[in-house]
């Protein structure tokens, strides 16, 4: 398998999670504004979209956003995703907020048009992010095992933390939690991220 990524950016949440999982494979970096792979290839013959994550299974099956590669994911590793007859929709649920309401919304704080803009999504993003805190089930999520959904909230925590946003109890925690992971700590040095 190929991840296509580049560092620090939403891919490091497949990054992690492929690590958690077990499973082998080769990060290939993408320059995002040339789109281009480290090697002077056409990133948009991988994904037409011509943005990361892209991930390339060993069939030649091409998967793109971060919702359908961390579902992939956890479907080969069902001790990613929660339990109980409910499991695969909740995971459903939470990779759909976060994608929609933090990796978006913080993608505007990263890239604002002004000011304004800035500081009105900055306070929906502390409303996310104190929505989140007050539903963390024990250690992570969805209880006490690590999911691929807090890789995904990971590195929109990291985002969060780049741009100084205050970090309601008991989020700075987790991220400590997360961060202190094996998994997360080799795709970090993979990465060049610590």
């Amino acid at each position: 398998m190929k991840l296509y990524l580049a560092p620090g950016a939403c891919s490091l949440a497949d990054h992690i999670a492929l690590h958690e999982a077990g499973l082998e494979f080769e990060r290939i970096r993408v320059d995002i504004p040339t789109r281009r792979t480290e090697s002077g290839d056409d990133f948009t013959k991988v994904n037409p979209k011509g943005y990361i994550p892209a991930l390339v299974l060993d069939d030649g099956t091409v998967l793109t956003e971060n919702a359908a590669i961390l579902t992939w994911v956890a479907e080969r590793a069902p001790q990613l995703a929660p339990g109980g007859e409910l499991g695969r929709v909740r995971l459903a649920e939470m990779l759909s907020f976060i994608g929609a309401e933090l990796h978006k919304l913080l993608i505007r704080s990263i890239f604002p048009t002004g000011d304004q803009e800035k500081q009105i999504v900055d306070e929906v993003a502390a409303q996310r992010f104190a929505y989140l805190a007050e539903r963390l089930d024990g250690d992570y999520l969805f209880g006490r095992e690590m999911s691929v959904a807090d890789a995904y909230l990971y590195v929109m925590l990291r985002w969060a933390k780049a741009l100084n946003l205050p970090l309601p109890d008991p989020l700075p925690a987790y991220f400590d939690r997360v961060e202190a992971r094996p998994a997360v700590q080799l795709a970090l040095r993979h990465e060049g991220l610590s």
